[in-house]
């Protein structure tokens, strides 16, 4: 049995009384020997409410604000922005690689959060397969597979720890169905609430699905908690930002776009992963695990062995050096995706290690989940934002940052009408 079932439900309470160290006392001492008799007995006391509030079966709880979530603050006139990085998984869960637990641990050592975009059918055992049904295919249909008691439990485990550490808890849907043939590409934004609606009731249900309703809940509310997400093989965003839209998302990640500063996309934003320098080649490349494999093993996941490190250090060094040009440049946001998986011998997981070993811990470099990000921009001056997008791939403003985001006009340039006389 694994040590998720074994944990009793108010475990979790103290989790969030360790977060919160407020109102989470036990008891006093006992009388020792030798001490006074009893003293006068004090009123007695209501003791606190517990933050902790079930939601439907217990899966899932109200545990109050989540922990270690910073607060933004908007730019003062003249400030340099930070340089934010994002790093995020997509089909985010537990296996037996134990690279959701191994990342969560490379986080914490670097001063990172993080955004892991569940999928829901792994929250769902195989033997309840037919309670998921796809838009466009038959009941129990999933080219991902579904998981089972101890994957379930495992997961759980992480998805609770990694939010109490102030990650957040994306999706990534449930089948990851691509292509033609009822691929999410041809999905209407109908079709497109029904399916994110099933994957908040996998997460909602998994107590019941699996039997384990002595476990621990997840400690939040996945109706809240969930504002964003990135579309399977980056297919059919059209019609799930118009869903996500209607059902108060607040960002969407399934795009390309070049290192510039984010922009509001019909009410979400559009914090869509990017292009970068590919080391060696006349094109640049998009900031994920999978681009970067096809890109050098083509479609197969286990290429040529004496090929895996340099693939790797390719990778790594790529996104070091379109980090290299935002921080030295226009600071736009980098957004990076991955996957929990061993390509190629793993040499990508072990180039996302060396990239967030590499930045995470530098000045002014804050590596943050897309909540967070999306946070900070909305606590922006809409001016500000608006002058940070009209920097380029690798700009850095000519007059520096201190006049660029001055708040006053810039300069004229000399020699022109109505700029200073120079000095003699």
């Amino acid at each position: 049995m694994a040590a998720t079932q074994r944990i009793a439900a108010g475990a979790v309470v103290a989790a969030v009384c360790a977060a919160s160290l407020a109102g989470c006392a036990t008891g006093g001492e006992g009388e020792k020997a030798g001490a006074p008799g009893p003293q006068k007995a004090k009123p007695a006391q209501a003791p606190p409410k517990s933050p902790v509030r079930l939601i439907g079966d217990g899966s899932t709880a109200y545990t109050g604000a989540q922990p270690h979530l910073p607060r933004p603050e908007r730019l003062k006139p003249g400030q340099k922005p930070p340089q934010f990085v994002v790093f995020s998984w997509d089909g985010a869960g537990e296996d037996g690689q134990r690279l959701f637990s191994h990342f969560r641990k490379v986080a914490k050592a670097n001063n990172a959060t993080m955004t892991y975009f569940l999928s829901g059918v792994y929250m769902l055992p195989e033997v309840k397969r037919d309670l998921y049904r796809p838009p466009q295919h038959s009941p129990g249909r999933s080219d991902i597979g579904f998981n089972d008691e101890q994957g379930i439990a495992d997961t759980v485990e992480q998805l609770r720890g990694a939010w109490l550490e102030g990650n957040e808890i994306g999706t990534h849907f449930n089948g990851h169905f691509c292509g033609k043939g009822g691929g999410v590409g041809e999905w209407s934004v109908a079709e497109w609430k029904e399916e994110i609606a099933q994957a908040k009731q996998f997460v909602k249900s998994w107590k019941t699905n699996t039997g384990m309703r002595k476990s621990s809940p997840l400690p939040f509310d996945y109706d809240k908690e969930l504002i964003g997400a990135r579309t399977p093989c980056l297919e059919g965003r059209k019609n799930f930002m118009q869903a996500a839209r209607e059902l108060g998302f607040r960002y969407d990640t399934s795009g390309v776009n070049n290192q510039v500063w984010p922009k509001k996309q019909d009410g979400l934003w559009d914090l869509s992963m990017q292009l970068v320098p590919f080391p060696g080649r006349k094109f640049e490349q998009l900031t994920m695990d999978y681009n970067f494999m096809v890109n050098q093993s083509g479609t197969t996941s286990q290429g040529d062995p004496d090929k895996y490190a340099f693939w790797g250090d390719q990778m790594r060094d790529g996104l070091l050096q379109g980090f290299q040009r935002a921080y030295d440049g226009n600071r736009a946001p980098l957004i990076i995706g991955n996957h929990f998986e061993s390509w190629n011998g793993g040499t990508y997981m072990r180039a996302i290690e060396d990239v967030i070993e590499s930045v995470c811990t530098r000045a002014e470099v804050r590596c943050v989940s897309f909540r967070q990000l999306a946070d900070w921009l909305d606590t922006q001056d809409p001016d500000t934002l608006a002058k940070l997008t009209t920097l380029t791939v690798g700009e850095a403003p000519k007059q520096g940052w201190a006049d660029f985001l001055s708040g006053r006009p810039a300069p004229a340039p000399k020699g022109v009408p109505g700029a200073p006389a120079a000095r003699q």
